[in-house]
């Protein structure tokens, strides 16, 4: 059976979750009914300190039903350059929303607030663009799982009070940052207007992810939520899965962790431009091919036939990703085929 690394999507449910998917008491949630989500959601958004909270069937769509809800037509959302919204949700913010995006670039996508803040430009008047939200990723997936540090997130929330800007929080991965980071998530969570929280990613559910905020702005995105068509009815079935991962899957990161670095150390050995491993803080590795004359396509290829499946989400960026059905034969396994193809090129 091939070894999975592409991203931690790809978990399947364990016996154990599909036991209380099966188990769990559903109704109609578009008419509010289902009793399973309803506390699903009340669960997590006590958990980060927010009044709501609201189940979408995936991160990109809490995202934009997060920052719809900030965010007027015309207006602008500053985010980083390889942040997900920008680069991973195909322009749903303009699309879907008329939200126009300007960014900034940082290194290992590593917030600094003054980047952040040396950018907004509110109150624009009527000729320019006015920002009216900032986005944070954490981790920040594209960065290469980077935990964003607590005090510029403190910092960046008291320039944008002195603005006038919201700002929302693109927590697929804040699990990974909470176990990485020892920071609650209700420490987290207070310095955010908005949410979106992933169930399908670190924790292994099949489905889900979970937009929080006042109950004003949760009210007024189940409306949205609908009008794009993901109104679902007996989705008791899937907060199932998500308690279940709430239950027993967060702790557990701190060993997607530890093969992460594993594999960041064993490949920095052969090659110390690939991967710093200091870097790697969580459940991501990113290898950099500019060393190298083959590209991050041909380079997954190669991994693919020795039955390693990695992704090539640049010209020479590569990424691996560990999870819940990675373990540490398979960890051994994967460093030994990687061991035997980047020694091939050099």
């Amino acid at each position: 059976m091939a070894i999975d690394l592409r991203s931690d999507t790809v978990t399947r449910p364990s016996q154990g979750m599909r036991d209380a998917m099966a188990s769990a008491p559903v109704g109609d949630d578009v008419y509010g009914d289902d009793p399973t989500v309803n506390s699903l959601e009340e669960r997590v958004a006590a958990l980060f300190g927010k009044e709501a909270g609201l189940f979408a069937p995936t991160g990109s769509l809490a995202n934009q039903l997060a920052i719809r809800s900030l965010v007027s037509p015309g207006d602008e959302l500053i985010a980083e350059t390889n942040s997900h919204i920008v680069r991973a949700e195909l322009g749903a913010a303009a699309v879907f929303s008329g939200i126009t995006t300007r960014t900034w670039p940082a290194k290992n996508g590593l917030l600094k607030a003054s980047d952040a803040l040396d950018i907004a430009r509110p109150n624009s008047g009527p000729y320019l663009v006015s920002t009216t939200a900032i986005a944070v990723e954490n981790t920040h997936n594209f960065g290469g799982g980077t935990v964003q540090p607590l005090d510029e997130i403190k910092a960046l929330r008291v320039g944008a009070d002195a603005l006038g800007l919201a700002l929302h929080l693109d927590g697929a991965r804040i699990w990974n940052a909470h176990v990485a980071s020892g920071v609650s998530f209700a420490e987290y969570g207070k310095y955010f207007d908005t949410i979106s929280v992933c169930l399908s990613k670190g924790l292994g559910a099949p489905i889900g992810s979970i937009m929080l905020s006042t109950k004003e702005r949760v009210v007024a995105s189940r409306v949205w939520r609908k009008r794009y068509g993901a109104g679902m009815r007996q989705v008791g079935i899937l907060a199932g899965a998500a308690h279940y991962a709430l239950d027993h899957n967060i702790e557990r990161l701190a060993e997607d962790h530890r093969r992460a670095k594993a594999l960041a150390i064993a490949l920095a050995k052969i090659d110390s431009t690939l991967v710093d491993p200091a870097l790697v803080e969580t459940n991501i590795v990113g290898l950099d091919l500019s060393s190298y004359a083959v590209t991050a396509s041909e380079v997954a290829a190669l991994a693919k036939e020795k039955g390693l499946w990695v992704s090539a989400l640049g010209p020479k960026y590569l990424r691996l990703v560990t999870h819940l059905d990675f373990d540490d034969a398979q960890c051994e396994e994967a460093i030994s085929i990687l061991t035997h193809i980047f020694t091939s090129l050099k």
